[in-house]
Formats: structure tokens, C-alpha cells, sequence
């Protein structure tokens, strides 16, 4: 079967896209603009690791581009897609929004008007938790309000799962998408959480927690996530009896950690010390998130099987191996 995966550089992407060329029975295509919103070696690195599969090809494009991510698609024709491209970062929605309206918006609108020109049997599409915002009580079930997202970036997701919900009943695509939370683990970005967190204690720098340490995160390792995505891919709605297009499914660990507890288990790993500056709430900030997993779990048996202890072991192996620390 042929798979064109977006943002197959990206953390979550380049593990789908090795998860799916690994299996020797999928040709994939991965697409990547290699932005520059982080390093763009470690991006590359993950996409040297990519090519190592025969059953896997890279092109360099932008999803955001319409006629050319048209033309690609049509070209390829592939059985399934799966939308993992992205612009990431809560708090970067802050600084720059258009390059969140440029991608996220623009970007899936252009997804979305391919697929429709050029059906696949399932498109999956990567939501967040961020799209909970105010209100929401966890844990989070997918019905719940999702009408107040706190950041900038959250609102782009939000308004995905309605552009999604649009199409899948006017086009007739199908489609699901998946609220990833706080996923974690190897070849993670270098602004996230472990690594900002790692490199701190690593390098003696001070570490900075919100909330002081207070926030409560459903950290998610990788390979968990993978599992979800690949398992939902070869389901689409018609399949799933009682089913209907679109869908939206959680994808979490149902076990939220105190951020400054995360911070201390990584202190053990490391075999260093935290400096820790504890500070007030951040905008945009949730002071707790955890998954519901009921409705993914009854669709396709989805269950995490890696606690974050075991996952964070694997983390700082990564990280000492990748960084040198």
C-alpha cells in the first residue's frame, strides 16, 4: 500500500513514516519543507535514519503550497495520508501567529482540497490537546466544549477539526483526527520539555517551571502514539460499525505527572542536579491535561503500554547518545 506522510522530518513523523517503511509492505512518501523553527540537522539526522528503509522516499515540499502539494499528491496517489505537518509550539503562537495561519490553516485547507481531488481511503490528521482550553475538566473526553482554546495554536487546531468536519460531509473523505498529548521520547524537538529540561541539568543552566511546577502533563511516549496512529489509519469510519465520518480520537497515557516531578525523575537518569526556578503561570498555559482513552480504546483497542519511567529511560539514552552528554 502507498502512504504520503506530511512533516516526515518532524518528531512524530519520522517515527510514523519508519513505523510504516519498516513493515517492508508500504511504499511511503514523506514531505517535508525542513522549516527553520529548529535546527534543521536534526531534521535531517531523522531523515537519514529514514533512508535507510528502501520502502521509503523524501521529497522536499510545502504542504502549504497548493498546486504543488496538488501535483504531488496526484502523482503519488497514495492509499492512505497521514497529516503530520505542522507549525508546533504553544507558546511561539504568541510571537508569530501568521506562520501558524500560513501552516496550520492555509496549510490544512490545501491537505484537505488534495485529498479531495485525489481521495485516499483514510486521511489522519494530527489535532492537540491544546484545543480543550478554559473550562474543560479532565480527564478530557473528545465531546467535551472545545470552543475556548487558551493559545493561538490551540485555535488553529480547533478550527482543523471543523475544516475536517466540513469536508468529510460535503466530500465525502475519510477522515480522522487525533488530539496527541505532551508526547515525549528519542529524536524529540529540541524545544520541548525533555530536551530544554535535559540540556538545563546537563549543562548546569537554571530550568524554569510555570506554575511553580504545579502544571500536571499526560506525557505520551512515542512509540505509544505510533501505535495509535498506525492502528487508526488502516480503520477508517465506514469500517468501524456504527462509525461515522469525521472522527476524533485522544491519544494519551491517562497518567498526568506534575511537571516538577517529571523534572526530578529526570535528575535521577541524568545522575545530575536540577537548578529549578519556580515562576508563576504562563499565558496559554493548562494547568492539567489527561487523555479519556474509552472512545479510542472501544474503536480500535488502543491501550498505552510504555510508563513513563521506562520511556524517559529511553529519552536520556537517546539524548546522551545524540547530544554527548
Amino acid at each position: 500500500m502507498k502512504v504520503l506522510v506530511t512533516g516526515a522530518a518532524g518528531f512524530i513523523g519520522h517515527h510514523v513514516a519508519g513505523r510504516l517503511a519498516a513493515t517492508k509492505q508500504c511504499e511511503v512518501l514523506g514531505v517535508d519543507n525542513l522549516g527553520d523553527y529548529y535546527d534543521v540537522a536534526l531534521k535531517r539526522d531523522r531523515l537519514a535514519r529514514l533512508e535507510t528503509h528502501e520502502g521509503f522516499r523524501f521529497l522536499q515540499a510545502d504542504f502549504a503550497e497548493a498546486d504543488g502539494f496538488a501535483r504531488i499528491v496526484g502523482s503519488f496517489r497514495p492509499d492512505y495520508v497521514v497529516h503530520l505537518g505542522a507549525q508546533p509550539g504553544v507558546r511561539y503562537s504568541f510571537e508569530n501567529p501568521a506562520a501558524y495561519v500560513h501552516s496550520n490553516l492555509v496549510g490544512f485547507a490545501h491537505v484537505l482540497e488534495a485529498c479531495r481531488r485525489t481521495p485516499p481511503k483514510h486521511l489522519v490528521y494530527a489535532s492537540s490537546s491544546s484545543v480543550y482550553g478554559a473550562g474543560a475538566q479532565p480527564p478530557f473526553r473528545e465531546e467535551a466544549n472545545t470552543d475556548q482554546p487558551v493559545s493561538f495554536y490551540g485555535a488553529t487546531k480547533k478550527a482543523n477539526e471543523v475544516m475536517a468536519h466540513s469536508h468529510a460531509l460535503n466530500h465525502g473523505l475519510r477522515i480522522s483526527g487525533l488530539r496527541f498529548f505532551t508526547v515525549y521520547g528519542p529524536w524529540g524537538r529540541p524545544d520541548m520539555a525533555p530536551t530544554l529540561f535535559a540540556k538545563a541539568i546537563t549543562e548546569g543552566r537554571p530550568l524554569r517551571l510555570f506554575n511553580q511546577g504545579k502544571n500536571l502533563r499526560d506525557f505520551t511516549y512515542i512509540d505509544d502514539i505510533v501505535d495509535g496512529v498506525v492502528k487508526l489509519l488502516l480503520y477508517p469510519p465506514a469500517e468501524i460499525p456504527g462509525a461515522r465520518a469525521p472522527r476524533i480520537f485522544n491519544l494519551g497515557h491517562h497518567r498526568p505527572v506534575e511537571t516538577l516531578l517529571f523534572v526530578r525523575m529526570l535528575e535521577q537518569l541524568l545522575g545530575r542536579p536540577a537548578q529549578v526556578e519556580l515562576l508563576p503561570p504562563q499565558p496559554g498555559d493548562m494547568f492539567e491535561t489527561c487523555a479519556d482513552l474509552t472512545a479510542v480504546h472501544a474503536a480500535i483497542g488502543f491501550k498505552p503500554k510504555v510508563p513513563l519511567e521506562e520511556g524517559l529511560k529511553r529519552f536520556v539514552e537517546w539524548f546522551r547518545e545524540y547530544y554527548r552528554s
